[in-house]
């Protein structure tokens, strides 16, 4: 989709982007990243022209991106950058609507694509179309951000820094959610983050640049378990292992959980496989707390500890990284894994976590 070659940008003296050359295929998410000043933002505006290559080329589906006049190239490309540039005298809808509008769309399309892509955004169309930028939070203007990008619905989007400027918490809960959006959209994405737990959490492949130059262009597993030189190795640090967990689903070490029903009696074999402390669901298989079984096979006298799944659980999609911060938050060492309905699938335990960090 995107090809980049020998591509190079000097401002006087000094060398921006030198020599750079790398492939980002269809429907892949490719994170630049690297220290301040070594070129990464400078390479995604290259991409689609607000700063012209001194040297080299860019391909887009085959055609050179100066076969086109910049404006038109740019209509063509979503862009999402971190401080959202809402236009403050327009609504959400109208934000949303701008490339759209440009393209010559007629308003009913508008106002149906700005409601579709607040939806796939998760914000309520009603409640928000017609709030002006001054309305929102950060993360909700990050969001309207996203969904600008990709109103005309580009093949292409790039985002810089998108998420860089809510707190930790709203930042991450942004990425997983434009991680859904990704899965279900498919589109190619350059997105450069000064963030490597971002970079390693959403890439497809990661290229790390220093002073201008392609260090390392891999995927976030290859970059994490075999550093190129040791400017790489210092720069993704020395919990790198601990970092692999971050791309590694719950599902790849999950386990069949012990269970039992509350208020269903069990039979004397059942109850001799059982550990001294079980998970319990109800009728629907949902994760309602857990029960120390000491006190009998009499499941209708176990006094059952209550609790909201989300508390204890993590969920189905959910990182081992993730799991592993649930098991040291509630001080436990196994942690149950449920679906969006909160209906218990299995769990994951410290010791699998220990040996897949071991390796």
């Amino acid at each position: 989709m995107i090809k980049m070659d020998n591509l190079t940008k000097r401002y006087g003296s000094t060398v921006a982007v030198s020599g750079l050359t790398m492939d980002v295929h269809d429907g892949q998410l490719c994170v630049l990243i690297g220290p301040s000043g070594c070129g990464k933002t400078t390479t995604l505006r290259m991409i689609n022209r607000l700063v012209e290559p001194t040297n080299g080329e860019i391909l887009i589906n085959g055609e050179d991106n100066h076969s086109s006049r910049p404006e038109v190239l740019r209509r063509s490309i979503g862009y999402a950058i971190q401080s959202v540039g809402l236009f403050p005298h327009m609504t959400v809808e109208q934000n949303i609507g701008t490339v759209p509008s440009i393209l010559g769309w007629s308003k009913p399309r508008i106002v149906d694509r700005s409601r579709e892509l607040l939806d796939l955004v998760g914000l309520d169309a009603d409640a928000y179309a017609m709030k002006y930028p001054h309305e929102l939070s950060g993360g909700e203007a990050q969001r309207i951000g996203v969904a600008r990008a990709l109103a005309a619905d580009p093949p292409i989007l790039l985002m810089d820094e998108p998420f860089g400027a809510v707190d930790p918490l709203t930042r991450e809960m942004l990425q997983r959610q434009f991680m859904e959006i990704q899965r279900r959209l498919k589109k190619t994405i350059v997105l450069v983050t000064h963030d490597l737990d971002e970079a390693i959490r959403m890439a497809d492949k990661v290229a790390v640049m220093k002073s201008g130059t392609l260090v390392q262009y891999d995927t976030p597993e290859e970059l994490l378990s075999r550093p190129a030189d040791s400017f790489v190795r210092d720069f993704v640090g020395a919990d790198r292992a601990l970092k692999r967990l971050s791309r590694i689903p719950v599902t790849t070490l999950m386990q069949p959980a012990k269970a039992v029903h509350r208020g269903v009696p069990l039979n004397e074999s059942d109850f001799e496989g059982l550990p001294r402390y079980v998970w319990v669901v109800d009728s629907e298989e949902r994760l309602l707390g857990w029960a120390d079984t000491s006190g009998g096979r009499d499941t209708a006298s176990w006094q059952v500890e209550e609790t909201q799944a989300g508390r204890v659980s993590v969920l189905e999609n959910a990182s081992l990284r993730e799991a592993l911060s649930h098991m040291l938050g509630q001080g436990v060492r196994n942690v149950p894994v449920v679906t969006a309905e909160g209906k218990l699938v299995g769990e994951v335990t410290l010791k699998d976590i220990e040996e897949a960090t071991a390796e």
